[in-house]
């Protein structure tokens, strides 16, 4: 299904979505453009290390292309500027900042050294597939064009048995990649989608598709998981949506045997869009379903530290539905009885460690902040009460305050890996395929606006031991998976159009370097 606004409508769905719209609201105010952490360090560094961070003669050294000798981590960066360097002539700002203001000057400094502008979401930057062999630590590899006949804003891969791909579409619906890399026509009788979005910086929208997933016995039942955003039939105006998983059978190009597993009911339906909604899916090795929730409620923080919301949880149900009889809030009284983790602000990806026997997200943070979580059953991941990122315009994540919740920090589950200066990550997959050997039991994590595939090392106890760019200013990368040739697949959204990659081994696998 598709949908078109009047201009009156669009206009209208901008000023709802002006205290919605997060990391772009003050892009969007009709005010000068002013990033409180850059007028933060205008303020405090820009006479002696430059406007553009390029040092001052006689004054101070630069921050950006050069090595820093108190480190260039964010916390690193932080505590130099906590204490100072009286020798260098650089004064402490411990009394004179706040830990928030002196963290956001940290964060600021880092992300300019990455080249990673907040404001830049890299959707109209060139697809730069290389052309030669890609060195890194334990494998080189080519990188291979599938596909670039998808739409823009693509969402989710998922690899066949048979070497086919099915892709989803957030604001198309679900087609089939072919082993030559033709892509078929939509199949038809798939849940309505809607293509009425509207653009402020990113693009704002109710009833998308979001991931799609076989069954892990698909060879022999033929099940394939949908994981959308139902929008409401019956508003008009302003639109509304919540999640919704359904699973089908895909007979001549159709879309048949559709059964509802999981939607939390008509009472959800939300204005908030679905660029925050989650929407991933991933089955254990006993078959059970797990359904990750963003932030659905009134705003980006109501109802996620309450159980019995559905929004802002990952759920886990058995693969027809059910409530598994020992989830942790089953017995709980007015507690969401799907509810796994709870917590969560905006879930990305979503992967179960068969090595391991651990269930794994990726979630971004707001500015910082980004993660990499172990999902333990029934604890808590934080948000809106506390997060090692900050606020847009530079206040500390602590709405406890405002929503009368008292905690204590160490009853928040930490991220195994902070991703800061967030780099928004994306889906990822623990790699446990024949073609790149070396690989085996690391996570392969994609991001959006920073357009690079991260290779994370854990060690038995699922602490972080290294992590490893693999790919740097490819293309914001949607989707990683693997696919039954052992072959690594890479979902791209761009502007001018979605495309498949794969990374192919040059043989023999790299000696260990």
């Amino acid at each position: 299904m598709r949908g078109t606004h009047t201009l009156k409508k669009r206009y209208l769905a901008a000023l709802l979505l002006l205290p919605l719209a997060g990391g772009t609201w003050f892009l969007l105010r009709g005010e000068p453009l002013v990033d409180p952490f850059i007028a933060n360090y205008q303020a405090h560094c820009s006479s002696c290390h430059g406007a553009d961070l390029e040092g001052v003669t006689g004054q101070g050294p630069a921050l950006v292309d050069t090595a820093l000798v108190g480190g260039d981590s964010v916390a690193e960066l932080s505590k130099s500027i906590a204490r100072g360097a009286a020798a260098a002539g650089m004064p402490a700002f411990a009394d004179r900042l706040s830990p928030e203001e002196i963290r956001g000057l940290g964060i600021y400094i880092a992300e300019r050294r990455v080249d990673r502008l907040f404001t830049d979401f890299r959707i109209d930057a060139p697809v730069q597939i290389p052309q030669g062999v890609v060195s890194t630590q334990q494998h080189d590899f080519r990188v291979e064009l599938v596909t670039e006949d998808l739409d823009p804003l693509p969402f989710s891969i998922a690899p066949l048995p048979d070497g086919r791909i099915l892709v989803s579409e957030k604001q198309r619906g679900l087609r089939i990649v072919d082993t030559d890399g033709s892509v078929s026509e939509l199949i038809q009788g798939t849940p309505d989608v809607f293509d009425d979005s509207i653009e402020l910086v990113l693009v704002w929208g109710h009833g998308w598709l979001l991931d799609v997933a076989p069954h892990p016995d698909y060879a022999d039942n033929g099940w394939i998981y949908l994981h959308h955003t139902q929008r409401c039939p019956d508003c008009w105006f302003p639109a509304r949506s919540f999640n919704r998983v359904v699973r089908g059978r895909i007979r001549d190009g159709r879309w048949v045997d559709e059964q509802e597993i999981w939607f939390p009911g008509p009472q959800y339906y939300s204005i908030v869009p679905d660029i925050g909604a989650g929407g991933r899916l991933a089955f254990d090795d006993q078959g059970y379903l797990y359904i990750s929730v963003g932030i659905k409620g009134h705003s980006n923080y109501d109802g996620v530290q309450d159980l019995g919301k559905p929004w802002g949880k990952v759920h886990r149900v058995h693969d027809d539905g059910r409530v598994p009889s020992d989830n942790p809030f089953v017995d709980r009284a007015r507690a969401y009885p799907s509810t796994w983790t709870y917590g969560h602000r905006s879930p990305q990806g979503l992967e179960y460690n068969l090595r391991s026997g651990t269930l794994w997200s990726t979630e971004m943070g707001p500015r910082g902040g980004d993660e990499l979580n172990l999902l333990r059953p029934g604890r808590n991941y934080g948000w809106p009460l506390y997060s090692l990122g900050l606020n847009y315009d530079g206040r500390p994540v602590d709405y406890g305050k405002w929503l009368d919740i008292t905690f204590d920090r160490n009853d928040i589950e930490q991220p195994v890996v902070d991703f800061t200066p967030a780099p928004a990550v994306s889906s990822f997959v623990f790699y446990e395929g024949e073609r790149f050997p070396r690989w085996r039991g690391n996570a392969l994590v994609g991001s959006l606006k920073g357009v690079e595939l991260y290779r994370i090392v854990l060690d038995q106890d699922n602490r972080l031991v290294r992590s490893e760019v693999l790919l740097r200013s490819l293309a914001r990368i949607r989707d990683v998976e693997t696919g039954p040739d052992g072959l690594v697949y890479l979902l791209l959204e761009h502007r001018d159009g979605g495309k498949i990659v794969r990374l192919v081994p040059v043989e023999p696998p790299a000696v260990a370097r």
